[in-house]
């Protein structure tokens, strides 16, 4: 009886020699390796230093530009996420639906359309802005894109907060009615902490995609650093000022990442062992 437990509970072998997924994985890493070597290689024998010290100053201008605009529209996106997934969390069916409708027109359609939307779109109602004093606002190509990224992350951001205070256990609503808690007091001082912890790393995601999407505001005119790119470009022709700003590009998701583990390794410090 022991001998047949002992074969059952036996843990399987570890895999021998090169199985198809290791050969894979390891050509993968290869192609990555000979990929950066050309990029480094086409780098250094296409260093142009006199481009780089004309156009340098517009690439920093136009990354300011950028890291403006994802945390003016996190931000406004973050304050407008709380009453959404408040709504969509309501168990008034024309509350939710309002609210469920908001997210799936932002989350089913590509934040370039809405882009267009709007800083197209809203030109057509000139004269009533005009009248109620908005023209001034929407006639910027950078307010409108402000715009369409806070409504559209708005939507992202409610459904992450919404996920994670739904993650929370009931018992701790319960637990804290049983101490005579308000429901206020229960969410921020009980269930946010906990949920923060849970949210945490799709927050991370959503405003590196942010980011990254944000090179589309290039097209509506606005100089971030996508914009400066194309202005280089079509001044010299030469492809390396796309690989700078796909450098650049790379650089701040990489430091978003590893400040995201950072602020996630000390709010979970109690939990690990």
């Amino acid at each position: 009886m022991n001998v047949a437990a002992a074969k059952v509970d036996r843990p399987p072998a570890l895999p021998r020699g090169w199985p198809r997924q290791r050969v894979l994985g390891y050509g993968l890493v290869c192609l990555w390796i000979v990929f950066l070597a050309g990029i480094a290689a086409y780098l250094v024998v296409a260093w142009n230093g006199e481009l780089f010290a004309k156009y340098a100053p517009s690439y920093v201008t136009g990354l300011g530009v950028t890291l403006l605009l994802v945390a003016i529209s996190i931000v406004l996106g973050a304050i407008l996420s709380v009453p959404i997934a408040y709504a969509r969390m309501s168990k008034n069916r024309i509350l939710s639906g309002l609210a469920y409708a908001y997210v799936y027109f932002f989350r089913g359609t590509p934040l370039l359309a809405q882009t267009f939307l709007v800083y197209y779109g809203v030109g057509s109602f000139r004269p009533q802005l005009e009248m109620v004093g908005l023209w001034g606002f929407f006639r910027e190509a950078f307010n409108c894109a402000i715009f369409a990224f806070s409504l559209n992350t708005a939507a992202y951001q409610a459904e992450i907060l919404r996920g994670a205070i739904q993650s929370v256990p009931r018992g701790q609503w319960e637990g804290a009615a049983s101490l005579g808690l308000h429901k206020l007091q229960t969410m921020w001082k009980i269930i946010l902490p906990q949920a923060l912890i849970v949210a945490l790393r799709p927050y991370g995601n959503e405003i590196i995609l942010m980011i990254k999407g944000s090179a589309i505001v290039a097209i509506i005119t606005v100089y971030d650093l996508m914009g400066i790119t194309r202005l280089t470009y079509s001044r010299t022709f030469d492809f390396q000022s796309y690989v700078w700003a796909a450098i650049i590009y790379l650089i701040i998701v990489e430091i978003l990442r590893h400040a995201v583990e950072w602020i996630e390794r000390r709010i979970t410090i109690h939990l690990q062992r």
